[in-house]
């Protein structure tokens, strides 16, 4: 039977055709080394997402290209692959990348050289150049495909190639970036397209038919879009008119939580499960009350991080200014309040009821930031004025630092008289309180000087960048 199995095995299409590669083999390689013989390779690889790619796929291809490289000087003996972990972190701060580096530091190390399977999966910039001396201060040496072999860091050829290739690198993330964003801006703008994400508390995804993309379409993938909640949308009204009526943010949340109405964590458990599900919020009341989706219109760039900052790199989102976001053209999907309504609600601040029931305004609300702690100031009534003040160690988190002020207040009247002597307004103090709003300016209290300086939003002031204004306390 043995002989029988083996004369099926060399009859087989599998048998001929690795016959086959293997004659080709000997003709047109060099032949393989023996494990342990030759240098001993350390193979470095990375695949930046984990939705969208194999590990084992990309560990493969990556492993076969280095495997070409050094085919003939050795063999690799360790693999060190980073997942979910984007080129533009130094090696230090990846993982898999961090731990070779410290093998490599060790007397007894086990390899002689690394070798990476393609210079964009390892590297960007100049991060090639700064591993190689790193390396080579070990007597270890970088191998890249690119250049056929070991890096020579002495060499004006392999400088230049160092330096094209981190340059290649950088230009193809850019293309790539700018070619997907460009295409959603345009496709939340003039299609008003779904681009993926949760829906919103108060929506649920429904068809929209085939994928535009003929290709996807063929595929069996279908398009989606917002349709209102049956069990939630009415409470999304419900917040809006409240806010309408005057209604604070804080006894919105009371109000859905004595009622028991599920908070939209314990309504979508399966994308919240890092959260407890228990109740409704201040943040989510106001997260609810400032989308703009609840009109009906699409609108993609809310949220995105600076491509330049730690924030990026961690994944970490910002929001971002309302002059920042796409907005369909068109109305994509079934509103759940007018457009009017919306703009209406971002323009409340609700007055804060008083014993003898007048009321309260405070026309800078949320505009003004501690720079010692870099939290808002809260609004607070003294001596019969608006003002804000910081109660450094009482309402924050860190504990107060010595020499720091215990509770910082600054006047709002003397913050508005400074502004529009400033900027050269005039009017009543809720005109230039609109002004300094639609200017997006924020004012932040320094902790030296007693000074309140500016910061610009997205609109030009035409105002130096050391524009202070004095400080004036009670």
């Amino acid at each position: 039977m043995a002989a029988d199995m083996a004369r099926v095995g060399e009859d087989s299409l599998e048998g001929w055709a690795e016959r086959a590669r293997s004659r080709q083999s000997r003709a047109t390689t060099k032949p393989r080394l023996a494990h342990g013989a030759g240098l001993r390779f350390a193979l470095y690889g990375r695949m930046s997402t984990r939705t969208y790619q194999e590990r084992e796929s990309s560990s493969r291809w990556q492993r076969e290209v280095a495997e070409g490289v050094i085919a003939g000087r050795g063999v690799i003996v360790a693999e060190f692959f980073d997942i979910g972990i984007s080129r533009r972190l130094p090696w230090p701060e990846r993982p898999q990348a961090a731990a070779l580096l410290s093998a490599v530091a060790e007397p007894e190390r086990g390899v002689d050289a690394v070798v990476v399977g393609e210079y964009e999966r390892a590297f960007q910039d100049d991060q090639a150049a700064a591993v190689a001396a790193v390396l080579d201060r070990h007597g270890v040496r970088l191998w890249l495909p690119e250049a056929g072999g070991p890096v020579d860091l002495t060499s004006a050829t392999h400088q230049a190639l160092m330096l094209l290739l981190g340059a290649q690198s950088k230009r193809e993330v850019l293309r790539s970036r700018h070619r997907v964003l460009t295409a959603m801006r345009g496709q939340a703008r003039v299609q008003g397209r779904y681009l993926g994400g949760r829906p919103p508390y108060g929506y649920r995804l429904a068809d929209a038919g085939p994928h535009p993309n003929p290709a996807h379409a063929s595929w069996g993938r279908r398009a989606h879009r917002l349709a209102p909640d049956p069990a939630t949308a009415e409470h999304v009204r419900w917040i809006f008119a409240q806010r309408l009526a005057g209604r604070s943010v804080a006894g919105i949340a009371r109000a859905l939580n004595d009622r028991g109405v599920p908070c939209p964590s314990r309504v979508d458990r399966r994308r919240n499960r890092h959260r407890t599900g228990e109740a409704w919020t201040l943040r989510t009341v106001a997260c609810i009350l400032a989308n703009p989706r609840y009109t009906g219109r699409q609108v993609w760039n809310r949220h995105g991080t600076d491509d330049n900052s730690a924030a990026s790199l961690d994944g970490d989102e910002q929001q971002k200014l309302a002059g920042e976001w796409v907005i369909s053209q068109t109305v994509a999907h079934p509103p759940l309040i007018s457009e009017h309504d919306f703009v209406a609600a971002q323009a409340i601040r609700a007055a804060r009821p008083t014993a003898d029931g007048s009321t309260r305004t405070y026309l800078l609300t949320g505009l003004v930031l501690c720079g010692v702690c870099e939290r808002r100031m809260e609004a607070h009534w003294v001596n019969r004025r608006a003002g804000y003040r910081c109660r450094h160690g009482q309402t924050s988190s860190r504990s107060r630092e010595p020499g720091r002020l215990k509770i910082r207040y600054v006047r709002e009247d003397h913050l508005l008289a400074d502004l529009a002597e400033r900027y050269s307004l005039t009017g009543t103090l809720h005109a230039i309180a609109a002004e300094i709003r639609d200017r997006n300016i924020t004012i932040i209290c320094r902790a030296t000087g007693s000074t309140v300086t500016h910061e610009q939003g997205t609109h030009d002031l035409g105002a130096p960048d050391d524009a202070l204004f004095q400080q004036r306390m009670w």
